[in-house]
């Protein structure tokens, strides 16, 4: 059987968003393509049931049911811009219910199924005006320079499609939620003046006729998401800047912690942090979290308790919704980048708290159900193991090595760092690094760490390197490489090292304490954190909290005299979270002292391309680490 190719990414099809029918019998979902033309992402709703093969119900993304199962509300784009579309079940055309000016957002049906509310943009777009800021929030990775655009709440009436404004504001909105009653609903903003200083995000509520929005909650969350679930308000968000998400109940005073029992970060999900909102499944709470790589289901009674997990096993969930009894989600396993999955409530599971030693993912309940197969069943990959190696400080450091196995002798070997720092590796297939399969078919040994500030190993270790970026972490990458070579697998003499994001950072770190690595490939790279804390649309908050406001000796431009290794450096045009400028300033100063370097920008990419960009782009992207690799690593022509 073949191994997979760089343009299996064409054949890629994956699903998300999964929304179960009212009556449990079906799930609507989210299906994304890649296209070569045109040069884009294609999002498409289907339909999946058991003993069925799915079908698709229209081109769009974010599909809600009706309360009464009759009506699907979903996105679709109508002149560049997103609009609510309603889809009647029993046959007829879509209608498109919106004509928003900027656009609408996800659909949120009222409970009488007679309203939609939903967060969209809002303000007098020109593009040519000046563009004035009186805080830091004046632009966002991924939209640019906002020019007063603000997000903001609105409620557009199913039967006339008339559209009232719920708030106002220099503040963003979060997706809101309805009251049991159908009289409020529920939002997350940062309305504080100095709310872009601190971090702060409260809960609002707003009468849906119109009114001023109330405040719910005070400094006791920085909340990033609320629901109402069985009339009570649940709201997820850490304690502190950096810190474990987590769950609460919102009191007459304020926010109260539910307690869980997991010393794991609650996953609400958001681009390349995969995860599903919370959801009520009777009188318990579904929520996801991050174990050791991986993102699973469980369930914690309202009241709180001790959580149970309910899905497991070696995946990640990415997607989850409940209705009539049944549990919906999509969740990636090491042979296919998602799947819909469907299964009766409750189904077991194992109990964990805080005060225990959890089980290895893959001994707890696996995702079974399945009623997709979208894999690609006629290729090969290779399966990542699971290892833990021990730093030099005696901290157990978590990781994935990917290799075909028959081969002896040691080998090539790329060390991948990934993004956050408070992301992880999970032993899943993905299709934003190819060139991890595509690598191991050429004899290549791929390590993939978790170290110190990784998700899924407790508050304590997620914060470990807060305030000591590289300085923290370094041995948790030195040690596993020095394990791999005594162990033969390695060859000490062709090592290289990659990573994006946080992991482009290290990549640069790394290369000035070490001359061990014959390439070095920083992709979304971070390279002078004080340039980084006033350009960046997170810089305050990485500055300040990440990095502890001493960035100078955390930063690798203070140590680039140190630098030998070859270096490719990949990142997005329009990155606002890691600007491009961190790039040019290390290509600059390897460039002025002699070192092989090369700097490839992508027009119009943002911080997360090599995610959801332009496919051509991340085919570049694949294919340009690979020819580095090769030309510097084991000489073979670029």
């Amino acid at each position: 059987m073949p191994r997979i190719a760089l343009d299996d990414l064409f054949r890629l099809a994956v699903p998300s968003d999964p929304q179960p029918r009212p009556d449990g019998g079906a799930v609507a979902y989210t299906l994304t393509t890649a296209r070569r033309e045109p040069d884009g992402n294609h999002d498409e709703i289907w339909l999946a049931a058991p003993g069925a093969e799915p079908r698709r119900l229209a081109e769009g993304s974010c599909p809600r049911w009706s309360p009464d199962g009759r009506t699907l509300a979903y996105l679709r784009s109508v002149e560049g811009r997103p609009q609510i579309h309603l889809l009647p079940m029993d046959g007829g055309e879509p209608r498109v219910l919106t004509a928003a000016p900027l656009g609408a957002g996800a659909p949120v049906w009222s409970p009488g199924g007679d309203r939609i509310a939903y967060a969209g943009p809002h303000g007098e777009l020109d593009p040519h005006a000046p563009v004035v800021a009186d805080r830091l929030d004046y632009k966002a990775d991924g939209a640019g320079l906002l020019r007063g655009i603000t997000t903001q709440v609105f409620v557009a009436e199913v039967t006339s499609g008339e559209t009232v404004r719920l708030t106002e504001g220099g503040f963003h909105a979060g997706e809101p939620s309805w009251a049991p009653d159908g009289e409020r609903l529920a939002f997350t903003a940062g309305m504080e003046p100095d709310g872009d200083l601190r971090l702060s995000s409260s809960v609002y509520a707003v009468e849906a006729g119109g009114g001023e929005p109330k405040r719910l909650t005070g400094p006791e969350v920085i909340a990033s998401g609320v629901w109402w679930l069985g009339g009570r308000l649940v709201v997820a968000g850490p304690v502190e800047p950096v810190g474990h998400t987590r769950l609460h109940l919102v009191e007459a005073d304020g926010a109260r912690e539910l307690e869980t029992g997991l010393d794991r970060n609650v996953m609400v999900g958001a681009p390349g942090y995969p995860g599903a909102a919370p959801r009520l499944a009777g009188g318990q709470l579904l929520f996801a979290a991050r174990d050791r790589g991986c993102t699973h289901l469980y369930t914690v009674p309202l009241t709180g308790g001790t959580a149970v997990k309910v899905v497991g096993g070696d995946a990640v969930v990415a997607g989850a919704g409940i209705a009539a009894g049944k549990l919906a989600y999509v969740a990636a396993t090491a042979r296919s980048a998602g799947e819909v999955y469907l299964m009766d409530l409750p189904p077991g599971g194992t109990s964990e708290t805080s005060g225990e030693s959890p089980p290895d993912p893959s001994e707890t309940p696996a995702p079974e159900g399945a009623l997709t197969s979208y894999a690609l069943a006629d290729v090969d990959l290779f399966t990542p193991v699971r290892r833990t190696f021990t730093a030099a400080d005696g901290t157990p450091v978590e990781g994935f090595v990917l290799r075909d196995e028959t081969l002896d002798g040691p080998g090539p070997l790329l060390l991948d760092i990934h993004g956050g720092p408070h992301n992880a590796w999970a032993p899943v297939f993905d299709g934003a690094h190819l060139y991890h399969q595509v690598l191991a078919a050429r004899g290549w040994t791929v390590l993939t760490l978790n170290p110190r500030a990784s998700d899924g190993y407790g508050e304590a270790f997620y914060k470990a390197a807060a305030g000591a970026w590289g300085l923290a972490d370094t041995q948790d990458f030195l040690g596993p490489l020095d394990d791999l070579v005594a162990e033969g697998v390695a060859d000490p003499e062709r090592l290289a090292v990659t990573g994006y994001s946080y992991g482009g950072y290290m990549t640069c770190w790394l290369s000035t304490r070490t001359g061990r690595f014959k390439a070095a490939i920083p992709g979304g790279a971070v390279t002078d954190l004080v340039s980084m804390g006033g350009t960046s649309d997170m810089g305050y908050f990485l500055k300040m909290f990440e990095c502890g406001g001493d960035v100078v000796p955390q930063s690798p431009l203070t140590h680039v005299d140190d630098v030998t290794t070859p270096t490719l450096l990949l990142h997005g045009d329009t990155d606002d979270r890691c600007p491009v400028g961190q790039a040019e300033q290390w290509f600059a100063a390897l460039r002025e002292r002699g070192v092989p370097v090369r700097l490839v920008r992508y027009p119009g990419a943002s911080h997360l391309f090599i995610l959801n960009g332009r496919p051509s782009h991340r085919i570049d992207y694949n294919e340009r680490i690979i020819a580095w690799l090769q030309q510097w690593v084991t000489g073979s022509p670029s």
